[in-house]
């Protein structure tokens, strides 16, 4: 049986990549919420196949409550940034 909840380091890469306002990026909320975003909905696919795994369940709840505390400090820092951010992740808000 193979468990995928997490993605993938190439994936975080990636977006790590996309994402960041610099070379070498990898602190910005940006970035932070894009890969929080990724994992989130990694968990959603395994949660969606594991019904009773409870645990990865409390898990997604922290990632985002994570998730929304960094979208609460970049909205208040940088509206554009924040609105760009949304539109780019798919996020409805």
């Amino acid at each position: 049986m193979e468990i995928h909840m997490a993605i993938s380091q190439t994936e975080k890469n990636d977006i790590i990549k996309k994402f960041a306002r610099h070379e070498g990026d990898t602190g910005s909320p940006e970035v932070q919420i894009a890969v929080l975003t990724a994992d989130i909905n990694a968990l959603n696919e395994h949660l969606r196949a594991n019904k009773k795994d409870h645990h990865s369940y409390v898990g997604q709840m922290k990632k985002i409550g994570h998730r929304r505390n960094l979208l609460r400090y970049l909205r208040n820092k940088d509206v554009q940034r924040y609105q760009a951010l949304i539109q780019a992740l798919g996020l409805r808000r």
